[in-house]
């Protein structure tokens, strides 16, 4: 399962997701800082990412177009990049059994690590 982390996220933390999310990466290192929402889930749907964001934007696209792409949405106010990344570590089994086995669009992670 690789991770695209949007702009609100530090770009930072994508080296260190690597061996739990491979290939995962971030909006800005592939040219779409700028871009809209929807060319960002359309980006994510053709090339096979999961949104991690902690805007609820692409959980309501989620609920009216349903996935792919899946989505995580981080429910949690601004947080340190290594925050972000150990909730990203620490909940990987939780976000692949919700998004893979259960089949969910979206999967809500509010409880900081």
């Amino acid at each position: 399962m690789k991770l695209l982390l949007d702009e609100n996220l530090s770009r930072r933390i994508v080296p260190l997701l690597q061996t739990t999310f491979p290939d995962s990466s971030h909006v800005a290192l592939l040219g779409l800082e700028r871009a809209s929402d929807l060319e960002i889930w359309q980006y994510a749907k053709d090339n096979g990412f999961v949104i991690v964001s902690c805007d609820s934007d692409f959980h309501e696209r989620s609920l009216i177009e349903g996935h792919p792409p899946h989505v995580v949405w981080l429910k949690i106010p601004n947080q340190s990049k290594t925050v972000v990344l150990n909730i990203l570590l620490e909940h990987s089994t939780e976000i692949e059994q919700a998004l893979n086995r259960e089949n969910r669009a979206c999967v809500e992670i509010s409880a900081l690590a």
